[in-house]
């Protein structure tokens, strides 16, 4: 239904200031202007609201029911403009935003404890999905905006690199390799390892290049010996805490002082690394509150 709010303000400014004229010049319009909205809402509403004389003009019964009601709906009409204006000004309201799992353990706290620290009353909703996940959930606007892995991207969505976060070797203090500070991929090639599920997103960015150097059994290359496969860093993480074996995870998913018997070794030959972008939908007009959140993870490129 449409609601003739020109209508209703021009009916309750005729009845407080009993005439057309000084109604027109409260609503800063026409008298003309103002007899057309009167005359459109009673043909809205199929009755009639006020009886005109040459000399007066005076509420009909239904006129003097509407009144009342139509004054409460101007007021709450402007109470919530005002709360709007009000809300944005201040930065306040409810913000939604979906991240992969790593981005949630070691990235995005530091900026929301900064965010939160002054705003206080703003409410924030995290919903940690998978990488194509995070690109679903902006898409579908059950997130204002994302942190994704990089890679092709939906048409109606803007990306904006934020930092790389380079694959380490995990493994526990007692492992034959927990010394080394840093060892080559192919120096792997005897020891079991814990790796990225099919389903996950690095499991496809680590294929592409360790295919290419032939560490995967192509082109002459060796095979890593891949023993477990997760979908989840955390649970590799508890994998290797248990002495299971070494995984390979991004660096993000280590959490200092969690599992204080892991050591973090550098993979290199090659160095493989990923890059977490920032996705909002390109025609989006983020909430104000969403919008200083979204600008606060885009200048904060480092973690701590």
């Amino acid at each position: 239904m449409k609601i003739d709010i020109l209508g209703v303000q021009a009916f309750v400014a005729i009845a407080d200031h009993g005439s057309f004229n000084k109604a027109a010049d409260a609503l800063f319009v026409t008298q003309t202007a103002v007899t057309q909205r009167l005359r459109n809402l009673e043909i809205f509403l199929g009755v009639t609201l006020l009886e005109r004389t040459t000399r007066s003009i005076a509420l009909t019964r239904t006129g003097q029911d509407f009144l009342p009601q139509a004054r409460r709906l101007l007021q709450e009409l402007s109470a919530a403009l005002t709360e709007i204006r009000e809300t944005g000004k201040a930065l306040r309201g409810d913000v939604s935003i979906a991240c992969i799992p790593t981005a949630g353990v070691r990235y995005l706290p530091q900026v929301i404890r900064e965010y939160s620290a002054l705003f206080p009353d703003n409410r924030i909703k995290i919903l940690d999905h998978a990488s194509v996940g995070v690109a679903e959930a902006v898409l579908r606007r059950e997130a204002e905006f994302g942190i994704k892995l990089a890679g092709p991207n939906h048409p109606e969505l803007s990306s904006t690199p934020l930092l790389e976060d380079r694959f380490v070797l995990v493994c526990r203090d007692d492992h034959a390799l927990a010394r080394r500070k840093s060892i080559s991929w192919a120096q792997l090639q005897s020891h079991p390892l814990i790796f990225a599920g099919q389903a996950s997103g690095n499991r496809a960015l680590l294929d592409g290049y360790l295919g290419a150097e032939g560490l995967h059994g192509n082109n002459g290359g060796f095979a890593l010996q891949i023993h477990y496969e997760v979908q989840r860093n955390s649970t590799a993480l508890g994998l290797v805490e248990a002495g299971i074996a070494a995984a390979i995870v991004p660096n993000l998913a280590m959490q200092k002082g969690t599992y204080p018997r892991l050591r973090v070794i550098r993979l290199q030959d090659p160095v493989i690394s990923r890059t977490l972008v920032l996705v909002a939908r390109k025609a989006a007009r983020l909430s104000p509150a969403a919008q200083l959140l979204y600008d606060m993870i885009k200048n904060s490129r480092t973690v701590k």
